[in-house]
Order: structure tokens, then sequence, then C-alpha cells
């Protein structure tokens, strides 16, 4: 067996991972951050996209997360996400209207913060149609 740390992935509506892992990449806010034992303590903001993980005598598994927070700790990783979903159940059609509709409400704005929350569900479709296609191109 490897050297491998725990790793928790919880959201606002659930736990959606915790066991023990080899690795993972997260996005991080300045770009992705690849996690493994014996990592340096750390905390840093997460944006939209793929977390993947790697745990022992598993394949690699993606987790889509949306904004948040992950701290490092000698042996324990936590991320706390505004929203996790685990790759298989993100829904291609519903990130596609998303994407619709937060495109016609920045061309149909009527003030600066319905442009800006328009803007930020825009970011978040096109990172869960971003995931999707990774997903596509692995074969899940």
């Amino acid at each position: 067996m490897g050297i491998t740390f725990h790793l928790d992935i919880v959201s606002a509506e659930d736990s959606i991972y915790s066991g023990a892992v080899e690795f993972l990449v997260a996005p991080a806010q300045m770009g992705e951050i690849g996690i493994y034992p014996r990592h340096t303590p750390l905390l840093t903001r997460i944006k939209s996209g793929m977390v993947k993980i790697k745990a022992q005598l598993k394949e690699e598994e993606l987790i889509y997360v949306s904004g948040g927070m992950l701290e490092v700790q000698p042996d324990t990783v936590t991320i706390l996400a505004d929203t996790a979903i685990r790759g298989h159940d993100l829904d291609e059609a519903k990130a596609l209207e998303s994407k619709r509709a937060a495109e016609d409400a920045m061309k149909n704005r009527e003030s600066e913060l319905d442009y800006a929350k328009a803007q930020a569900e825009l970011i978040e479709a096109m990172a869960q149609l971003a995931a999707i296609d990774k997903l596509r191109k692995r074969g899940h």
C-alpha cells in the first residue's frame, strides 16, 4: 500500500466524498494545484472546475466543484465547496440551458448587479460543460 491522506469534500447540501486518497488535483483560484501526501499546509480559494481524485486500487474519480475553500493539513485535505457534483451526475442539457439563460440575461440586463449575477451563472455553466466534455473524452 502506498502513502495516503484523508480527503473530505463537502458542499452546502451533502458530504460528497470521504476517504483515503493517493493524490488529488483541484482548481485553485490561481490555477490547478496537485496535492500529494505530506503536502505543506495550505489554505486557498477554489474556482469552478473538476477535482480529480486517485484513491488506492480505484479508478480516478472526478467531482465538479463550484467555488469554496481547500485546506491542506498534515494528514487531511478538506474541500468546502459551494456546489459539488459527482462527474457522472452532471446534466449537460441543464448546463446548456443555464448557459443560454445567463447569456440572455447579460444581453437584457437592467442593472450592473443583474449583469454580475448573469456573468457568474455563465461562468459556472461553462465550467460544467467543460467538465462534461472532459468526462466524455475520457470515456465516462
